[in-house]
């Protein structure tokens, strides 16, 4: 992979098994992603965006093909290896939030960390990073609030702060605005790129707003399975 590239997509394809036969859900998709770019997903419900993001970031493998991620080759790891790579070099926003709901805002910020050895000191400096992510996601006040305590735009404002608290070199979104509504929408949008921005991250997501998506530098269309445009913004705003 080339030292600009933090993301290399080489003839990614992916088939279900159904009681109809084989389902393949992409075909034979090639891509690259920059160190520091935006790159936006769009296309209709089924076109595979969701499963290429899963597969992005090793949260599934493919049927053939391969993904590069942050130099290390995807396929050829096993579960222990894949979920290292996540944990060292990827940050994920979902649609749905995932938070543990036995955990307040301020530990389920924290849970991508607990799986890295690390000193008391190096902890000590964990838990002021998930202070200082809290007051930038505007959360210092609900720090200890359990979810269930937090509206739809908080549980998502703590999920992204929860996305950086490892320093990602790239961060994968999947429907980051899907569940909420316009203002909290938007409101997320402008986090999102000032977070990236001030952290220097590579941006992949998965939408179906067409203003998020337009935030973004490069836009992949997807239909069926398949790229079917491919765009970038001169000035991206």
């Amino acid at each position: 992979m080339s030292d600009n590239l933090i993301l290399s997509v080489r003839n990614l394809t992916k088939t279900y098994p159904t009681a109809t036969g084989p389902l393949t859900v992409l075909h034979t998709v090639n891509f690259d992603v920059e160190t520091g770019a935006s790159l936006a997903i769009i296309g209709p419900s089924g076109s595979g965006k969701t499963t290429l993001l899963g597969l992005c970031a090793g949260l599934d493998y493919p049927t053939s093909g391969s993904v590069l991620l942050a130099g290390s080759k995807l396929e050829e790891l096993d579960e222990d290896g894949r979920a290292k790579v996540r944990n060292l070099s990827v940050g994920f926003v979902f649609q749905n939030f995932q938070l543990i709901s036995t955990l307040t805002a301020r530990e389920n910020i924290l849970v991508p960390l607990e799986l890295r050895e690390h000193s008391h000191a190096v902890r000590g400096n964990y838990d002021l990073l998930a202070d200082e992510l809290l007051n930038r996601v505007g959360l210092s006040s609900r720090a200890n609030h359990y979810p269930i305590q937090l509206s739809g735009g908080e549980q998502q404002r703590v999920a992204l702060a929860r996305a950086f608290i490892n320093s990602p070199k790239i961060l994968f979104c999947d429907e980051p605005t899907g569940n909420l509504d316009s203002d909290n929408a938007a409101a997320m949008i402008d986090l999102i790129f000032s977070l990236n921005l001030e952290k220097k991250t590579t941006l992949v997501l998965v939408t179906h707003d067409a203003d998020l998506a337009k935030r973004c530098g490069r836009i992949l269309k997807f239909r069926s399975g398949k790229i079917v445009d491919d765009s970038r913004e001169i000035n991206p705003s």
